[in-house]
C-alpha cells in the first residue's frame, strides 16, 4: 500500500488524493479538451480554471494555454506575471465587486519555480509528485491537523495552496473560495489541503496513531453517553 492509499484509508476520503507535478519534461499524455473561444480580452483555456484540473479523472499533462481562461490561476501557477493580467476582464470583475482588492491580490502566493508543464494524476500512481492535494470534510481535517506540525490556513484564491505547499514546504488548508467552488462543483462541506509530497510519509505515520486514538475516544464517548 502506498502512503497516498493509506492516507485515503485512514481518513476514509471520498475523493482520491491528486498528485501534482511541475515539470519541463512531461511524461503524461496531454490533457484532451478543445480550447475555448477567446474572450474579448484574449483569455482562453481547455477548462474554466486551473483548479478544475483537480477534479478531472485520469493522468495528464497541462501547458500554459490550458490554464489561460482564469487569470488568477494562470498567475498563481507561474505562467504569467501580475502585470499581464491586471487588465483582464475576469480580474476586473473580482475587483469591481470587492471580492478582492489590489492590495490583497499583491499578497497572493505564486510559484517561484515555474515550469513549462503541470501534470496531474492519482497520487497513488504518481511517485514523483511535488504536491498531494486532498479534499477533506471537517472530521477528516480534525484528524489530519493532529498529524501535522505547523498546519497553515489559507483563504482566497483557493489555488494558492499549491505554491504555498510547493515553494514554502507548508501543509496548507484552504477554506475554499466562491469562484473555485462554483467552477469545480466542490461540496460546500469540504476543504482542500495541499501536502508537500516529501512530507506525506511522516504525516501518515503520525496519522496512524491519531486515528487509533480517536477511534478509542469515540468508543469511550459512546459508552459514556449510555449513562444518560
Amino acid at each position: 500500500m502506498t502512503y497516498a492509499e493509506e492516507l485515503s484509508s485512514l481518513l476514509q476520503l471520498e475523493h482520491k488524493p491528486v498528485g501534482i507535478r511541475y515539470t519541463n519534461s512531461p511524461t503524461l499524455p496531454a490533457f484532451e479538451a478543445p480550447m475555448s473561444e477567446p474572450t474579448l480580452d484574449g483569455r482562453s483555456g481547455t477548462v474554466a480554471a486551473s483548479c478544475v484540473f483537480w477534479v478531472q479523472d485520469g493522468a495528464f499533462s497541462t501547458a500554459a494555454p490550458d490554464h489561460g481562461n482564469c487569470s488568477v490561476g494562470n498567475y498563481v501557477h507561474g505562467f504569467v506575471e501580475a502585470s499581464e493580467i491586471m487588465d483582464k476582464a475576469d480580474v476586473g470583475a473580482l475587483l469591481d465587486v470587492g471580492w478582492v482588492t489590489e492590495a490583497a491580490f499583491a499578497g497572493v502566493a505564486k510559484t517561484d519555480r515555474p515550469a513549462s508543464h503541470i501534470e496531474y494524476a492519482p497520487a497513488t500512481t504518481m511517485s514523483d509528485a511535488d504536491i498531494v492535494l486532498v479534499q477533506l470534510n471537517a472530521k477528516q481535517m480534525m484528524e489530519l491537523a493532529d498529524a501535522v506540525d505547523g498546519l497553515e490556513m489559507s483563504g482566497k484564491p483557493q489555488c494558492q495552496i499549491v505554491p504555498l505547499a510547493r515553494e514554502h514546504g507548508q501543509v496548507t488548508v484552504s477554506f475554499g473560495c466562491a469562484l473555485s467552488r462554483q467552477r469545480t462543483g466542490m461540496s460546500e462541506n469540504d476543504l482542500t489541503c495541499a501536502i508537500p509530497a516529501d512530507q506525506l510519509e511522516g504525516i501518515v505515520v503520525r496519522l496512524r496513531d491519531v486515528c487509533k486514538a480517536d477511534h478509542a475516544v469515540e468508543g469511550y464517548a459512546v459508552a459514556d453517553a449510555a449513562r444518560f
